[in-house]
Order: structure tokens, then sequence, then C-alpha cells
């Protein structure tokens, strides 16, 4: 679990008196957010289906600014019940992180793939945000105010680089965005995306077949354009708390990529390649 005290001073709390939902907040990107959220001077809800691990943030985080909510992001009644509980315990709800996702199985030939992996993953990956998003605004709309971010990925503007469902599903998770951005704007609510390259989390982990951090920040940062930095789970975290935050007032309908370019590279063109000894 990430340390994030030293990221934040009592003069730095962005998130003051604010009240955040994070789906798959138990682990990975949503666990590190959350922290980072509650650091910042947030009360959060964990919603997630691992219920031993999002008690155990619970109780990192401490229950006066925490608490856990079993929620299957695919079914609506789950959906409807977390942000139900997050109301009724602190009256409000200013930002929803749709950060559940799976990335499905790793096959890359479509004749490999089964209609039913396809539609699982696109069952949590779309379906899940698209509940997420319409019971958020059911509670923001009349308050006229509130956030609303997505975990997307690179793989939202690029093709070829996972598999055809997770493809598909980050594409579709942009497209709602800014669907929902266009039609929520009227009532002063934001909608965006962060969208990261490769970080190192137990399901991406899983993904590629690896088990420590450290083997498969090896093989993404192999492949990166951005060279002499990792993208860790607090970067993607720190976007999401910037578009969670009031210096982002007047940002909405955006996908903001966390990949250091590596989504603008087109790998067949070395025009840029510099000497082996080049300083």
């Amino acid at each position: 679990m990430a340390n994030t005290d030293s990221l934040v001073t009592p003069t730095t709390r962005r998130l003051e008196g604010k009240v955040a939902l994070i789906t798959g907040g138990s682990s990975g990107i949503g666990e590190c957010t959350a922290r980072i959220f509650v650091q910042h001077g947030a009360k959060v809800v964990i919603a997630d289906i691992q219920d031993d691990l999002g008690h155990t943030v619970v109780e990192a985080l401490g229950n006066s600014n925490s608490l856990y909510v079993h929620c299957d992001v695919t079914n609506e009644e789950h959906i409807q019940h977390a942000i139900d509980k997050t109301i009724s315990t602190y009256k409000k709800l200013d930002i929803m992180f749709n950060n559940a996702g799976v990335p499905g199985p790793n096959k890359p030939r479509i004749l490999d793939n089964l209609k039913s992996d396809f539609e699982d993953v696109l069952a949590v990956n779309v379906t899940g945000v698209f509940l997420g998003m319409k019971h958020a605004a059911r509670v923001m709309v009349p308050a006229r105010s509130g956030c609303i971010i997505t975990t997307s990925s690179l793989c939202s503007n690029l093709g070829g680089a996972a598999s055809h469902a997770y493809t598909a599903s980050k594409h579709a998770v942009l497209g709602l965005t800014r669907n929902l951005a266009v039609e929520l704007g009227q009532f002063g609510i934001r909608v965006n995306c962060v969208s990261p390259y490769g970080v190192a989390t137990p399901l991406a982990k899983n993904a590629v077949g690896v088990e420590r951090n450290e083997d498969f920040e090896y093989i993404m940062n192999s492949v990166a354009n951005l060279k002499g930095a990792t993208l860790r789970t607090d970067d993607v975290a720190n976007a999401a708390l910037f578009l969670a935050s009031d210096e982002a007032k007047y940002i909405s309908g955006q996908n903001l990529f966390i990949d250091g370019a590596f989504g603008i590279v087109n790998s067949a063109f070395k025009i840029f390649e510099y000497p082996a000894d080049q300083s």
C-alpha cells in the first residue's frame, strides 16, 4: 500500500470537505486514489467486490474518513445502494470515480475470443461505468454540482495494445464521458476520464503473467517512450486528484493521458534516435 503522508501538508488539502465514491477502491489505482483523497481532506466510500481488502483499506484510512460498501458494478441495485449509502452517511456526493475495470483474457486474435469473454469485459468496463454515471447524476443534478471521473486507458485512443474487448470498452468509456459532459454541463457537473499507460496493479500483473511490480515495470519501461521515470498508481491518483479539485473547475469532457507520450508515437519512425553515446 502506498504511503502518501509526505505528499500533502495541511495547507494543501485540495478536497477539504468533499465526499468521493470510488469503485474498485480496494486495490490498485482505486486504493491509492482513496488514500490520496483522504490525505487531501475528502471522505471516501470504497465500493468493491473484494470485501476483505476493502475493509483493510477502510481500517487504514480510518472509519471516520471512509466506509466500505460491497458493490458489483454490473448490478444496478448495488450501484444504487452504494450511492444511497454515501448520501445517507455523508449527506452528499461531490466526486464519483468510476475506477472498477477488468482486462479480460489476453487473446490478441479475434478468432480465439469467446463471445462470453467479450461480454464480461464490456459488462464491467462499459455497463458498470454507465451505471455509476447514471446514479451519480441522480444525486448530482439536484445539487447542481459534482465531478465524475472514469479510469479509461491509453487504449481509448490506440489500437493494438490490448485485447479487442478491452480496447473496445475503453473507447466506449471515452464516448460516454464526452456525451455526459455535454448533458451535465448545464448543471455545473464536470465529467472527465484518466487514461494511463501500463501500471503495476494486481489485475494488470495477472494479465501480463508476472507477480512482482518490478517485473511488470521492467516490461513497460522497455517499450515506453518517456525514459527515466516509471508510471505508478500514485501518478494516476494524482491526476484524478487534480480533476476532482477546484483547480480543474473549467475542465470537462477531457481524456487526460498519463502515458509519457506513448500514445502519439508511431514506432515505425525512428527519425529522432540519437547515437548511443549521446549525452
